[in-house]
């Protein structure tokens, strides 16, 4: 784990960013797609620490980013190259726009000053996104990166953010996969190479501090 010092360089505020990943009613609500995943977001208390993050977020002033996947009715520019969208398309609860499906999940509290960005097609939330030039335009060095899942979404979400040139933070804690021991798996041997990899309680604490703006 990084130092406290360390950590709470990288966490400005002024030029921090949240993103939490497809942490959609569809993906993690009660009536998922995907209950498996659903069940772990909830139960291993990821979900709930995504929500303790954006409060804080909200709190410090740092701009928080809600990734949602999504696909219209009629599939139109979905991705088809890959088995994962190939079985989407048979699942029982459907990401459609508009749909209560997209809408973020409780206990996550969306504020006036959240930006929602949705995106048709791929794996990842970054790359092909709105999320860079909006990051670009907020003044970003450092992105949080939280949601699901631990499988795909996630380590797209780091691998785009370190490539595009961004500091990323994971609250290893405040992520998600399937099945439970892979996630911290995933990050101990793949994520923290690239990342800096922290626990909730520790970005908390970094976005709580009192420091100057000037």
């Amino acid at each position: 784990m990084p130092s406290y010092a360390q950590l709470s360089e990288l966490l400005d505020p002024v030029s921090t960013v949240l993103l939490t990943v497809e942490c959609q009613q569809g993906v993690v609500g009660p009536e998922s797609a995907l209950p498996e995943l659903a069940r772990e977001a909830r139960s291993s208390g990821a979900l709930r620490n995504v929500a303790r993050l954006v409060a804080a977020a909200h709190e410090a002033g740092v701009q928080v980013i809600h990734a949602i996947a999504e696909r219209r009715p009629d599939g139109r520019g979905a991705s088809r190259n890959a088995r994962l969208f190939r079985a989407a398309e048979r699942l029982p609860v459907q990401q459609l726009s508009g749909s209560t499906a997209v809408r973020v999940a409780p206990p996550i509290e969306v504020a006036d000053e959240d930006l929602v960005v949705r995106r048709l097609h791929g794996l990842s939330p970054v790359h092909g996104t709105d999320v860079d030039a909006l990051l670009r335009n907020l003044g970003c060095r450092t992105l949080v990166i939280t949601g699901v899942s631990a499988n795909v979404a996630i380590p797209n979400a780091v691998f785009d953010a370190v490539n595009l040139g961004y500091s990323a933070v994971v609250p290893a804690d405040a992520v998600a996969g399937v099945p439970a021991d892979y996630t911290p798996a995933m990050i101990r041997h793949t994520l923290a190479l690239v990342a800096t990899v922290a626990t909730t309680d520790e970005v908390l604490g970094c976005l709580a501090r009192p420091r100057g703006r000037g």
